[in-house]
């Protein structure tokens, strides 16, 4: 199972439809794609669907039928079980990167483990400025299980719907769906984002709504090509390509102005093109220009770029992508690399202004700039309006 098409409350639903009825059966949570973002945190609209919502979409595509919800005060009142699905705080998890770091809703699968202790499965996926989450299962004593669930959490009960009990059996591949708001709505969503005050609070927001968005449209490309609709032609790609980079320019757009520094121009702009090319990429039309450029856009080498800087850039990037100096050097993309993802660009653009003293424009902080030494050159030779890089050599080999 792809797990990193899901969000943590969707990822172990999916998981145990699998285990239930067969690998391939987690893409139907992908029949359907939809935009019709509710009021959320902070007077921002978002398209974060609670537990519920989940459950019920995860029992009419999935096969799976759901017992009564019920919160139980603290692990003491769980029962481990097949099937028992667990939302909890996952500040307390200990198996994940967010233990003691952030408080959020994350759900796992509480099982027996055939002694005094219980088993976690927890398909999860997903890399955190506080390290990696990957699929797993753990073992704890039930005092360490006391400790992951010091408080309430929701259970829930699943098991397979079977055949002849008015739930239809295991579940057979669905036309795909799609439920988009209107354009207006489209426009309201994200001039939300772009006025909102408190740039911090809006740019956090704005990184998990476009994770969820992206992940979102993955999902229903996975389904679609799994059942044999996916679109000739490379515009949907590209569409799904231009969502991923939207998402890193957001998130690193929220690093810098964590760090008080200029957010970049045009992110809800973009934001709102790509929105508003889904119904189209998504209903089989013509290719958007808006949604198509944004993933296409690439940089020519820029002439006169002194070696030295080249290889300080590669040297940099390498260290960070774990991966050999001469392959970025050659014109390997930075995102070809297995490591790579939005918290390595950030890791890249932090060294190299340590290193170099320079500050990257904030409006040079786009994807496009950032995949390719001879690009971040580019970025780097516009950077402190012109200046020269600190303790570089620019027209000898290097430092």
């Amino acid at each position: 199972m792809d797990a990193e098409l899901f969000d943590c409350l969707q990822v172990n639903l999916a998981a145990h439809a699998d285990r239930l009825h067969g690998a391939g059966t987690h893409l139907l949570l992908g029949a359907g794609l939809r935009f019709r973002p509710a009021p959320g945190p902070l007077g921002l609209p978002t398209v974060e669907r609670g537990v519920r919502a989940q459950l019920t979409e995860a029992t009419r595509r999935l096969g799976l039928v759901a017992g009564e919800p019920h919160t139980a005060a603290s692990a003491a009142d769980l029962t481990p079980a097949d099937g028992c699905y667990v939302v909890a705080d996952a500040f307390h998890l200990p198996w994940l990167p967010y233990h003691r770091q952030r408080h959020m809703e994350h759900s796992f699968l509480l099982e027996n483990d055939g002694t005094d202790g219980v088993l976690i499965r927890d398909s999860y996926h997903n890399e955190t400025p506080w390290g990696i989450a990957r699929p797993g299962r753990w073992t704890l004593t039930r005092q360490e299980f006391a400790a992951a669930v010091p408080g309430p959490a929701l259970a829930v009960r699943l098991r397979a719907a079977q055949p002849g009990a008015g739930h239809g059996g295991p579940p057979a591949a669905a036309e795909p769906e799609t439920d988009f708001a209107d354009p207006s709505a489209v426009d309201a969503y994200a001039d939300a984002y772009r006025q909102h005050p408190d740039r911090a609070a809006a740019l956090t927001r704005l990184t998990l709504e476009t994770w969820l968005l992206a992940r979102a449209r993955e999902l229903h490309a996975a389904y679609l090509c799994h059942t044999g609709r996916l679109p000739d032609g490379d515009a949907l790609q590209a569409h799904l390509t231009a969502w991923k980079k939207l998402t890193e320019q957001v998130y690193l757009a929220h690093r810098r102005v964590e760090r008080g520094r200029p957010e970049p121009q045009g992110l809800t702009d973009r934001l709102a093109a790509l929105l508003h090319a889904d119904p189209r990429l998504f209903g089989h039309g013509a290719e958007p220009a808006s949604a198509a450029s944004a993933a296409r856009k690439t940089e020519p080498r820029p002439p006169g770029v002194p070696e030295g800087l080249r290889r300080a850039v590669a040297a940099t990037a390498a260290r960070v992508l774990g991966t050999d100096e001469a392959t970025l050097l050659a014109g390997a993309a930075f995102d070809s690399v297995p490591s790579f993802s939005s918290f390595r660009v950030v890791e890249i653009v932090e060294r190299l202004e340590s290193e170099l003293g320079i500050e990257f424009a904030a409006d040079d902080l786009a994807p496009e700039n950032l995949h390719h030494v001879d690009a971040v050159c580019r970025v780097v030779q516009r950077s402190n309006d012109g200046g020269a890089p600190r303790a570089l050599a620019l027209d000898g080999e290097g430092r």
